[in-house]
């Protein structure tokens, strides 16, 4: 991944926001088309068997089967047949916030990708669809990983993927801020001291803050560090005190703020780091 495109993911997609429409299988019918369209949710295709085509803006593409295919809300599209042999796909209708932004405005990707391990994506797809439809109480979990593991597969196989952050004068100070808390992990930070740097009142910097990230920044400082803190954990020696001491916290919040974030305290979570078994560690 190349670093504008990691630093995108770092920083703006803790507080992604997904909502699943609808979810389903279908084979469509010969009279499935539509042209010039623009929709206000994105659509993604799991073409199991059939032809046809899509088009989005000026590209147009058949896509096969094995193929992934995103349409991304408020751009001009359209879709059809092209004979008997009609799509047989999975597909679902979803929104995707990253603060106030759809993340598809923020991210540039193809159209389709072929998915080299297509049951994963198979079985992401019939988990999407069974639990959207589902009663049980656990169903909305299930769809948001349902979904966010779609999303990644997607992503993964995009090439080319742009990582596009909209124009605008207080996207830009945003960034300078998120840059200097990364920079800053180890030293105190206010939301005065943040709000100060780029020349904003606090309140509006807070609100302006949690539009761009989905986080407020207490929030968003907290997940950096808790990253930080995992790759400590897993790579140094450090006593659990010692890195509570340089990320500013006292050691029993840092421990409790540390389960909080991962369900592990930090003894447990270096153990199963040295055992090979921790959640990943990069923040």
């Amino acid at each position: 991944m190349r670093g504008n495109e990691h630093a995108f993911w770092q920083s703006y997609l803790p507080g992604m926001k997904l909502h699943v429409a609808i979810a389903h299988y279908t084979k469509v019918p010969p009279s499935w088309n539509e042209d010039d369209y623009i929709p206000d949710v994105n659509k993604l295709y799991w073409i199991e068997e059939g032809e046809g085509y899509l088009k989005v803006g000026d590209s147009k593409v058949l896509p096969k089967p094995g193929e992934l295919c995103l349409l991304p809300a408020d751009v001009r599209q359209s879709y059809g047949t092209i004979g008997d042999n009609t799509f047989g796909k999975y597909w679902c209708h979803f929104t995707a916030k990253v603060g106030s932004f759809n993340l598809f405005e923020l991210l540039k990707t193809p159209i389709t990708v072929r998915i080299s391990d297509s049951e994963r994506v198979r079985e992401s797809f019939k988990r999407l669809v069974h639990y959207h439809n589902s009663k049980e109480w656990t169903a909305a979990i299930h769809v948001q990983s349902a979904m966010l593991d779609l999303i990644a597969a997607f992503v993964e196989h995009a090439d080319p993927i742009v990582v596009q952050a909209p124009a605008s004068g207080a996207m830009d100070k945003m960034n300078v801020v998120l840059a200097y808390i990364d920079e800053h992990l180890s030293e105190s930070l206010s939301v005065d001291q943040l709000a100060q740097l780029v020349h904003f009142h606090p309140n509006y910097f807070i609100r302006l803050f949690k539009n761009t990230t989905g986080l407020s920044p207490i929030q968003y400082v907290n997940h950096k560090r808790m990253g930080k803190a995992k790759q400590m954990l897993a790579f140094t020696n450090m006593s659990v005190s010692a890195i509570a001491e340089t990320l500013t916290m006292d050691a029993p919040y840092f421990s409790r703020l540390f389960k909080e974030y991962t369900a592990l305290s930090p003894s447990d979570f270096r153990e199963l780091a040295l055992a090979g078994a921790a959640p990943a560690t990069q923040g």
